[in-house]
C-alpha cells in the first residue's frame, strides 16, 4: 500500500481476529524483518534486538504450546474463553514473529560503561519497543492484521526448548499477524494538551 509514515502510523491498529492468509509471499515479509532490524536506532549502536519469524506449522506450534502453559495455571472453569481467545485471535493468523533481546550484549556494554550500566537494560527495552512499531507498521502497511502479545515469561522456557533458541535471547513480545477477519475496535485519544508541553 505504501502510504507515507503518518498514514501508516494512524492506520496501525490492533486486531483481534485473523484469517491464516497472507496479501504477501513469505519473502516479502522476511524483507519487512530485515529492513527493522537494520535501520531501527539502538543504543550506541549496539543492535541488540533479535526476532523469530514463525511460519505455517511452527506459528500453530507456539500457540499450541502457548495454550498447554495456560492450561496449567488458568482455573478450568476460565480455560475455554482463553482457548477460545488464542484460536481465534493469534493461532488463526498467518505466522507470528518474536521479538527478543539479547542479554549478552547488554551486559557487555554494562561492562564497557559502568557509569550508565544500570540504564542499558532500559535501553535495551526502549529498542526492542521501537522494533515492534516499526514492524507492526511495515506489516499492517501491506495489508496484515496484527496485534502484540505478552505471554512471557510464562512461556519463555518453552519456546527456548521447541526452537533452540540462545538462552541469552530474552523474549519480549509475541506479534500474530494474519488477513483481518472483522474491523478493528474503535479508539479513543487523550486530549494532546494533557500529553504536550511547548514552551517557545
Amino acid at each position: 500500500m505504501a502510504r507515507d509514515f503518518i498514514a501508516a502510523m494512524k492506520h496501525r491498529r490492533s486486531y483481534y481476529a485473523l484469517k491464516s492468509k497472507s496479501p504477501v509471499s513469505d519473502e516479502k515479509i522476511i524483507e519487512i524483518l530485515d529492513q527493522a532490524l537494520m535501520y531501527v536506532p539502538s543504543a550506541l549502536n549496539s543492535q541488540s534486538t533479535r526476532m523469530v519469524l514463525l511460519l505455517g506449522e511452527n506459528h500453530k506450534r507456539l500457540w499450541n504450546l502457548t495454550k498447554e502453559t495456560l492450561r496449567k495455571i488458568v482455573p478450568a472453569d476460565a480455560f475455554q474463553k482463553t482457548e477460545e481467545k488464542i484460536d481465534r485471535s493469534f493461532a488463526s493468523g498467518y505466522g507470528t514473529v518474536l521479538f527478543f533481546e539479547d542479554i549478552a550484549v547488554v551486559e557487555q556494554l554494562q561492562a564497557e560503561y559502568p557509569t550508565y550500566a544500570q540504564n542499558f537494560p532500559n535501553w535495551s527495552e526502549q529498542t526492542s519497543g521501537m522494533h515492534q512499531f516499526a514492524v507492526w507498521t511495515m506489516l499492517e502497511d501491506v495489508g496484515f492484521g496484527v496485534s502484540l502479545q505478552h505471554y512471557n515469561p510464562l512461556i519463555d522456557e518453552a519456546v527456548t526448548k521447541e526452537w533452540n533458541i540462545n538462552p541469552k535471547w530474552r523474549l519480549i513480545g509475541e506479534m500474530p499477524f494474519g488477513i483481518p477477519a472483522e474491523k478493528p475496535d474503535g479508539k479513543t485519544f487523550r486530549p494532546l494538551t494533557e500529553r504536550l508541553l511547548v514552551f517557545k
